[in-house]
C-alpha cells in the first residue's frame, strides 16, 4: 500500500490535481456538486434504510397524547421556522461560539423532492409551496397551510388533521401501497413514473405530493420509549426508519410521522443536507410546541377552530396496473425486514464524567466504540466519522478514521489485561488527543478522504486508471459513526428542563456485514446510541454489540476511578 501510495503521488496525483485546482477557482465548492451527484442522485438503491436516516421525538416527556393536536402545534412551528429562513431570520451556528456555519444547506428544507430518474436523481426544489400532502389508512389528502395569506393556527390544522382522522371513505385500488415506490429500487421507480404518471388525474395527484412543503404519515400505531421496557426505543426507531415500506413518502425532503398517542418523529432523505440542519428544525420546532405554543389541560391547542375552513381534500388517483407497486414492495420490505436496529439510553453517565477524565466526548465514545468492536469481532476495522466542513462555504462532510494505530494500541493494552490503569491511562489519552486532532484537520478542510473522492472521478473523465485509487476507495466500512448534535439553538435551559431530551436518530448499516451507529451525549448524564446491523449477516448483531458498548464505557471510565454519583 506504501508502495501504491509513493507511486501515485510521485507519478498519478499531480496530473489529477492540476485539475482539482482549476475547478476550486470556479467552483464555490470543489467537492460539493460532485459529492451530492456520486455518492446520493446516482445511487440507484432504494433510498430506505440505504440512504435516508430517521429522528426521535422527546423521548422523556409528552405534551399531549391528542394525534391531531400535536400535529397542529407542530406543524404550525414548522410553517413558522420556514417563515424565518425565507426571511433570512435564522442566524448561523456558530462553531465554538466564534465561526459561523455555512447555512446554505437550510435553503432546500422545504417544498422540497428528490424525482427519479433512469440515470440520476434530480432535486427539485419550489420557492414557495402552500400546502402539506397526508397519508392516513392507505389515502392520500392535500391540506392547505393557508387560509388567504394567513398561515393556519394551530387550532385550526388540528381540526383539519381530525377531520383526515374521521374520515371513513376507502383507499382507491393501488393508492394503499403506492408509496411503495419511493422505497424500492430507483430506475424501478422512474420508469413507472414515466409510464402512469405523466398525465392526467394521476399526473396531478403526483404533483400535489412532490410540490407540497413536506409529507405527514399519519400511523394507526402507538410508538413511544418506555424506560422500563428496553425495546421499545429500538421498535420506534424501525418504525421511523422504514414504517411498514408504503407510509412514508421517501423522496421528500423530509416526511413527519405522527403516532396514533401523538408522538412524532422525522425520516429524512439525505442528498439536500446533512443531519445537523434537520436537527436545527427540529429543536425550534419542539422547544416551540413544549414552551410557546402550549396545550388545554384536556391536550387540545389552544384556541377556537373556525369550523368555516373547507376541509383537506382526496387526491384522485387512476392506477390500473399495480405489478410495478407490488414489485417495489416486496424489495423493500426484504430490506426492512432485514434491518437488526437496536436503540438504548446508557444512563451510568454523559458529558458530566467524561469532562472529569480531561478528553473530548466524542474521543471517549469513539475510542470506545474501537474496544468494542475488538470485543466484538476480534478485529479492527476501517470506521467512518462524519464531521462537518461548514466553516466553507458550501461544506458538508469530511470523514475522519477513527481507528487509528493509538487507538489501536489502547484496545491491544486493555486486551492483553496485564497492563496497569496508569499506563492504559496514558495510552488512552494518547488515542484522545490523536482522535482530536484528526477531528480538528477534518473539519477545516485538512482531511484526505473527499479529497481523495475527488481525484477519484478526475481518474475516472480523464480515463487514468490509478491502483492506487482502486484500492484505497474499495474498502468496506464495517464501522460507520456519527455523533448527533444537540442543543445547536438554545430555546431553554437543559439544566431546568433535564427531561426535554430528544433522543437524537440513527441510520442503517453502511456495509452488509457492518454496523451503523449514532450516538447523542444527552446532556451531563446521559448517552443515546443507535445501531444497525443486518440479520442476514452472521457476523454481526446489533445488540451483542450494544453490550459490549456499554461494558466498553464503563471499563475506560473506571480507568479514571472518578466518583460516578456526583449529581
Amino acid at each position: 500500500m506504501e508502495l501504491l501510495a509513493k507511486e501515485f503521488q510521485d507519478k498519478t496525483a499531480p496530473r489529477l490535481q492540476k485539475y482539482l485546482v482549476l475547478k476550486s477557482w470556479w467552483a464555490s465548492n470543489y467537492v460539493s456538486d460532485w459529492w451530492e451527484e456520486y455518492i446520493y442522485l446516482r445511487g440507484r438503491s432504494p433510498l430506505m434504510v440505504n440512504s435516508n436516516y430517521y429522528v426521535m421525538d422527546l423521548v422523556l416527556i409528552k405534551n399531549t397524547d391528542v394525534q391531531a393536536a400535536r400535529l397542529g402545534n407542530i406543524i404550525h412551528a414548522m410553517i413558522m421556522y420556514r417563515r424565518k429562513l425565507d426571511r433570512e431570520e435564522i442566524k448561523p451556528v456558530m462553531a465554538l461560539g466564534i465561526v459561523p456555519m455555512c447555512s446554505y444547506q437550510m435553503e432546500r428544507m422545504f417544498n422540497t423532492t428528490r424525482i427519479p430518474g433512469k440515470d440520476t436523481d434530480v432535486l427539485q426544489h419550489l420557492s414557495d409551496s402552500r400546502h402539506v400532502a397526508v397519508y392516513h389508512k392507505g389515502r392520500f389528502f392535500k391540506l392547505w397551510l393557508y387560509e388567504g395569506a394567513r398561515l393556519l393556527k394551530p387550532q385550526d390544522l388540528e381540526m383539519q388533521f381530525q377531520r383526515i382522522l374521521d374520515d371513513p371513505s376507502p383507499p382507491q385500488p393501488g393508492e394503499e401501497k403506492l408509496a411503495a415506490l419511493t422505497a424500492g429500487g430507483r430506475v424501478e421507480w422512474a420508469q413507472a413514473r414515466q409510464a402512469f404518471f405523466s398525465s392526467g388525474k394521476n399526473k396531478a395527484a403526483l404533483e400535489a405530493i412532490e410540490r407540497a412543503a413536506f409529507f405527514v404519515a399519519l400511523d394507526e400505531e402507538s410508538y413511544s420509549y418506555d424506560p422500563e421496557d428496553e425495546a421499545s426505543l429500538s421498535l420506534y426507531g424501525k418504525a421511523l426508519l422504514h414504517g411498514n415500506c408504503y407510509n412514508r413518502w421517501f423522496d421528500k425532503s423530509f416526511t413527519l410521522i405522527s403516532f396514533k398517542n401523538g408522538q412524532l418523529g422525522l425520516n429524512a432523505e439525505h442528498a439536500w443536507a446533512d443531519a445537523p440542519i434537520i436537527g436545527h428544525l427540529w429543536e425550534f420546532v419542539l422547544g416551540t410546541d413544549s414552551f410557546h405554543l402550549g396545550y388545554t389541560e384536556t391536550g387540545h391547542c389552544l384556541g377556537k377552530p373556525n369550523p368555516a375552513l373547507a376541509p383537506p381534500t382526496r387526491l384522485q388517483w387512476d392506477i390500473p396496473k399495480q405489478a410495478v407497486i407490488k414489485s417495489s414492495y416486496q424489495v423493500a420490505k426484504a430490506l426492512a425486514d432485514d434491518v437488526e436496529l437496536y436503540c438504548f439510553q446508557f444512563l451510568p453517565f454523559g458529558k458530566g464524567l467524561i469532562k472529569k477524565c480531561r478528553t473530548s466526548p466524542d474521543a471517549f465514545v469513539q475510542i470506545a466504540l474501537q474496544l468494542a468492536h475488538f470485543r466484538d469481532r476480534g478485529k479492527f476495522c476501517l470506521t467512518y466519522e462524519a464531521s462537518m466542513t461548514r466553516m466553507f462555504r458550501e461544506g458538508r462532510t469530511e470523514t475522519v478514521r477513527s481507528c487509528t494505530s493509538e487507538s489501536t494500541a489502547f484496545v491491544q493494552a486493555m486486551m492483553e489485561g496485564s497492563h496497569t490503569k496508569a499506563d492504559l491511562r496514558d495510552l488512552f489519552q494518547k488515542a484522545a488527543k490523536k482522535h482530536q486532532n484528526m477531528y480538528r484537520l477534518a473539519m477545516t478542510g485538512a482531511g484526505i478522504d473527499r479529497h481523495l473522492f475527488c481525484l477519484y472521478l478526475v481518474s475516472k473523465y480523464l480515463g487514468v486508471s490509478s491502483p492506487f485509487l482502486a484500492e484505497v476507495l474499495s474498502e468496506p466500512w464495517r464501522l460507520s459513526t456519527s455523533q448527533i448534535p444537540q442543543s445547536q439553538i438554545r430555546m431553554f435551559d437543559p439544566e431546568q428542563h433535564p427531561n426535554h431530551l430528544g433522543a437524537g436518530g440513527g441510520f442503517g448499516p453502511v456495509a452488509d456485514d457492518g454496523y451503523g451507529v449514532s450516538y447523542m451525549i444527552a446532556g451531563e448524564n446521559t448517552i443515546f446510541f443507535h445501531i444497525s446491523s443486518k440479520f442476514s449477516s452472521s457476523e454481526t448483531n446489533a445488540q451483542r454489540f450494544g453490550n459490549h458498548i456499554r461494558k466498553a464505557l464503563l471499563d475506560i471510565a473506571d480507568l479514571f476511578q472518578v466518583p460516578k454519583a456526583y449529581s
